[in-house]
Order: structure tokens, then sequence, then C-alpha cells
């Protein structure tokens, strides 16, 4: 059997890399994973910075070429390269969208702004408090209520930015929701979950329904696997 032209460098319990994998199951596209955490050997190995996803590309029209491809949406751009269809792209009128680079922005967002907001402010506190079994419930929630505080307020802004219904772009699925759905399926595993609005909890139901989302929750704080 031939073996996969792609290689995934990252854990599961990555919120960058499973957008990746999401992607590439979405369309179909075989790869092999290397379960690593930020910041160890293997990621140094295949990022200067040690960040993941990595993408290792083994073959360019038939030529054997093993090429890294670094930073989650310039991976999704190649895959959407080597793979149109089915398109994860919006158009023009699809939810509130003027213009089709708004999908884009929302990605950039949800990196830039969302990450550290779910996960470095509230999802890994609040696992490495709860793990480590020296404080009560409510002497948890008093220790991230500022961040909890401020993580309401980031998902107001990035819900003002979503149609009222359906994906992110409304009928259209896209990076979007692959990009926002693993930041928002770790919230949804901790008791700070809560915050999140009834248009963000029937929109991630709409996901959980997509077999890519099925396929990739493995590993994940959703079935019980702890960050890095």
């Amino acid at each position: 059997m031939t073996p996969p032209l792609y290689t995934i460098i990252g854990t599961p319990f990555s919120t960058f890399t499973r957008s990746i994998t999401l992607g590439l199951t979405h369309k179909g596209i075989p790869f092999t994973q290397v379960r690593c955490v930020p910041h160890s050997d293997t990621a140094y190995g295949n990022h200067p910075f040690g960040f993941l996803p990595t993408l290792i590309i083994h073959e360019i029209d038939g030529k054997t070429v093993n090429l890294k491809l670094r930073e989650s949406a310039a991976i999704a751009r190649y895959i959407d390269k080597v793979a149109p269809e089915p398109s994860l792209h919006i158009s023009p009128g699809h939810g509130k969208a003027i213009i089709e680079e708004q999908m884009w922005e929302f990605v950039s967002l949800a990196g830039a702004h969302g990450f550290p907001a779910v996960e470095k402010g509230v999802v890994k506190p609040r696992v490495a408090a709860t793990d480590a079994g020296t404080l009560t419930d409510s002497a948890i929630r008093e220790q991230i209520k500022p961040a909890v505080e401020h993580l309401r307020k980031l998902l107001g802004k990035m819900e003002e930015l979503m149609a009222d219904e359906g994906y992110v772009f409304g009928s259209k699925l896209s990076w979007a929701d692959f990009f926002l759905f693993p930041l928002l399926a770790d919230l949804k595993a901790i008791p700070e979950g809560e915050v999140l609005s009834p248009r963000m909890l029937n929109w991630m139901e709409e996901m959980n329904k997509l077999e890519a989302v099925k396929a990739t929750t493995p590993g994940t704080l959703s079935v019980g696997a702890r960050p890095p």
C-alpha cells in the first residue's frame, strides 16, 4: 500500500492541529499523524519555534520533496490548492459576508484572540487546578473569574460576526468553522462552558454531526484527554 502523501505533526489535543486534521478529513485526504506536544524535540525538529502543527508534504508532482509547511493558515491554503472540493470557502452573501476575505478574517481572529482567551486564559488553568485537586470548584472559579469575563466578551464579539443560524457563515461550512470549533469544544468540556450562548451551542450541535468532527474527537479534552 502506498503511504499517504502527507504527515501532520501535532497532538490531537492541539486546537490548531485539529483545525488542519478536520480539513484533511473533510476533504478525504489520507494522512499520518505524529503525536507530539509543543516545544518537544519532535516539534522543534519540524518547526523552528516548536509550535504545532507542521504538515510534511512528501511528494509534489511525483517528486519526493518532504517539504515542511508550517502555520495553520498556510497549511489550510495549501490543502485547498491540492483538494479544492469539497470547498471550505465562502462567497459574498453567505451569512454576513460581503467579501470572501471575511472568512480568513474570522480565522485570524479565532487564532490570534480566541486561542489565548479560551486555552491560555480558561481551559488550561481550569484543567490544571482540577487535576491538582487542591482547590474547590468555587475557588477555581474565583481564580479564573477575570479570564472568564474576558472570554465572555470575546465570544459575544465573535458571535456578532456569525450568521444568525447554521454555520459561521450560514449554510456554508468553511475554514472559519474548523478553526473555531476545536476551541469551543474544549471550552464546552469544562464547567466554564456555561458561558456559551444558545447560538454557539446550536452551532456546535450542527458541527458535531460532521463525520470529520467525529473522526478527530479522540485524544481531545471532550473525551478526557489532558493538555500537554
